[in-house]
């Protein structure tokens, strides 16, 4: 028996009564962080959290690709709520929606390396 699974099932109504009908719906929020789960995507929002504002020429040499590589997932982080953008003349500035998706960019890798530092095998309890 795998130590992660309870060795008897029994469910808590009370508990699961209490909890059930608050949970809202997540489809938008699992869009969010879909979005923010590709690596390439991750590294632009991350980019956007040292720089205010970056053109997508930029972004293309940050991450390593081609323009439209690159302006094909700024697009995609803008559709999805992440990004926005603006015109300078001949030239499109991308930067992050808002300071929300900073703190989430941020928290994330500050909480990634506080779990390198202990090894990541840590417990959680409740």
């Amino acid at each position: 028996m795998s130590k992660e699974l309870c060795e008897v099932t029994e469910v808590h109504g009370d508990v699961v009564g209490r909890i059930k009908p608050q949970i809202p719906e997540l489809s938008k929020v699992a869009q969010f962080l879909k979005a923010l789960s590709d690596e390439t995507r991750l590294k632009i929002a991350y980019a956007l959290t040292l720089e205010n504002a970056l053109c997508v020429c930029d972004v293309a040499e940050i991450i390593g690709s081609s323009v439209a590589t690159a302006s094909h997932h700024l697009r995609y982080l803008k559709e999805h709520g992440l990004a926005k953008s603006y015109r300078d003349g001949k030239m499109i500035y991308y930067s992050l929606a808002d300071n929300h998706v900073y703190q989430i960019v941020t928290i994330a890798y500050e909480h990634s390396i506080e779990g390198d530092e202990d090894g990541g095998e840590g417990e959680t309890t409740i």
